[in-house]
């Protein structure tokens, strides 16, 4: 058996989340249905992160083993063929037999889209959470410069399946906005996340934004574990998957690159 390595993209619209879930469809069960005509046998693909229902990725990467003499052209040829117009794998190469799509992740970045114009897009409906308020840019990335360390982040979402714990470490969060878009983006980059903790995140930013708490106030929420103090969950559809790193290398939009200089 050889181990595998992939680059999924997928717009997670349709799907209830990249997990496996009975009788629902999921990225995860589409990729292992492709797989398993091509093979001819059952292949449990492993993302590195478990996407809710709704949420899309550009750069999920995924590992799987199977018993293939082919190329890895011809492979990622016939599961392309197979799988929805709204999934396919960018990019697709043999794995060290050590490696682990999850596990062996140093950092994965999120990336949050808000729609922060008067007027609803259709367009951009299934990608952004559209908010015709006007929102204070620079006292939201007061509030999310609060969560970068290791934190208990309890207050913001819950632990998931092999991790009890809920303290993570966030490497950097920041809002920017992308003026000539009126798209006002939230990028967070962390060892791991809890279930909805970035969308819990920025529903609870968003009110720093529009003046109902304050940047302190939010960093009390953080500090006081308490689920029940945050703000709304923000809706799946403006969070995408957009980077996963590891030792020697970096998915980022899709691509991958080699890293050739150390880290910090």
């Amino acid at each position: 058996m050889k181990k595998f390595m992939a680059v999924v993209e997928y717009d997670g619209t349709n799907y209830h989340g990249w997990q496996l879930q009975k009788d629902l469809p999921t990225i995860q069960g589409s990729i292992e249905s492709a797989l398993g005509r091509i093979l001819k046998s059952p292949t449990r693909v492993h993302g590195a992160g478990r996407t809710d229902a709704g949420v899309h990725a550009v750069s999920q990467v995924a590992h799987f083993s199977a018993d293939w003499a082919h190329s890895l052209a011809e492979l990622r040829t016939g599961c392309n063929a197979l799988l929805p117009a709204d999934i396919v794998v960018r990019y697709l190469d043999r794995a060290a037999d050590d490696f682990h799509a999850r596990h062996s992740a140093r950092s994965k970045t999120y990336q949050y889209q808000v729609l922060n114009v008067p007027l609803r897009s259709p367009v951009q409906r299934l990608y952004a959470w559209h908010i015709p308020y006007q929102l204070e840019v620079s006292l939201m990335n007061v509030a999310a410069s609060y969560l970068i360390g290791s934190h208990d982040f309890a207050a913001f979402g819950s632990a998931t399946d092999g991790t009890p714990s809920t303290i993570r470490e966030v490497l950097e969060a920041r809002w920017d906005i992308a003026v000539n878009e009126g798209i006002t983006r939230f990028s967070i980059r962390a060892t791991g996340f809890l279930r909805y903790m970035v969308r819990s995140i920025v529903g609870t930013i968003i009110m720093v934004g529009k003046g109902k708490i304050t940047p302190k106030e939010f960093r009390d929420i953080l500090v006081s574990c308490d689920r029940s103090r945050s703000g709304p969950t923000g809706p799946p559809h403006g969070l995408c998957l957009v980077s996963v790193d590891y030792d020697d290398f970096l998915i980022c939009n899709g691509n991958f690159t080699t890293m050739t200089t150390s880290k910090t």
